[in-house]
């Protein structure tokens, strides 16, 4: 089994959701991402998602754009990004996607790509911007190298496509909880139950849910209702609250995920 395979298989005995945390690879820098990395990995989180830092993120809000910003600024690169995972691994066994757009696969010739992520100790990769039916490239270099696919379902995404987004997917099913970009939101969507339900009866795959989702109540309504949850905007807050202490980002992010991921125990 997977990484991932095993900490779902590990969650759902433990009658709770799985806490999927989100931040930037390199945001604010380098040393401080480590840190920061670290220290959610040490404070309950179940699957880490690293954000791969991007010019164009057409799928994050403000936060999260920033985020990418300032990693840029601060000298990420793609080398840089698996050398984070790399030294995350030598005191870690817990699952890492990324969370990347075409463009860096492509550019950097896929199939490499997906070999260095692996080699690095990456177990999947959700790639925002590739529609499954145009996937071929980056599925057939997964299963070649023994990485696991995660695929985004979204409100607007008709029952006719969830088998084509499942075959796809190997890892665990995205549901987009909200139209529109990233970002905490007041309320969690309120259509999170049924949408659910409907993906449920199309494949037997794992459904994680996010956007939107930055408080301990709402982590525990979500995870009421699916297999696991994903903050990431009320986690990246962290960093930019605290730009220029990076004691204080370490501090805020591990006190932040921990509060998050008590609320995936199911009652």
């Amino acid at each position: 089994m997977s990484r991932l395979a095993q900490t779902f298989a590990r969650t759902r005995a433990q009658n709770r959701a799985a806490f999927v945390a989100y931040v930037c690879a390199g945001d604010p820098d380098f040393d401080t991402s480590l840190e920061a990395c670290r220290a959610l990995l040490a404070s309950g989180v179940d699957i880490l998602e690293l954000g791969v830092p991007f010019s164009d993120p057409l799928a994050d809000g403000l936060t999260n754009q920033l985020a990418a910003q300032r990693a840029l600024e601060n000298g990420m690169t793609a080398a840089r990004v698996f050398e984070l995972v790399r030294r995350l691994r030598e005191t870690s066994e817990t699952p890492i996607i990324f969370y990347t757009y075409y463009n860096l696969l492509f550019a950097n010739g896929v199939d490499a790509y997906v070999r260095a992520a692996k080699a690095a100790g990456v177990d999947g990769i959700l790639t925002l911007d590739l529609p499954p039916e145009e996937s071929g490239d980056v599925t057939a270099a997964c299963r070649t190298h023994g990485v696991d696919t995660v695929f985004i379902i979204a409100p607007t995404t008709p029952d006719a496509r969830i088998p084509t987004i499942a075959a796809a997917t190997t890892g665990f099913i995205y549901y987009v909880s909200r139209e529109g970009v990233t970002g905490v939101r007041e309320q969690v969507a309120g259509n999170i139950a049924e949408a659910v339900a409907r993906i449920r009866t199309h494949t037997a795959l794992p459904v994680a849910v996010g956007f939107g989702i930055g408080s301990r109540a709402q982590v525990a309504q979500v995870a009421a209702l699916a297999d696991g949850v994903v903050v990431g905007s009320a986690l990246v807050n962290c960093v930019r609250d605290h730009l220029g202490d990076r004691a204080k980002i370490v501090a805020a992010l591990a006190a932040k995920a921990a509060d998050l991921a008590a609320g995936v125990t199911r009652s």
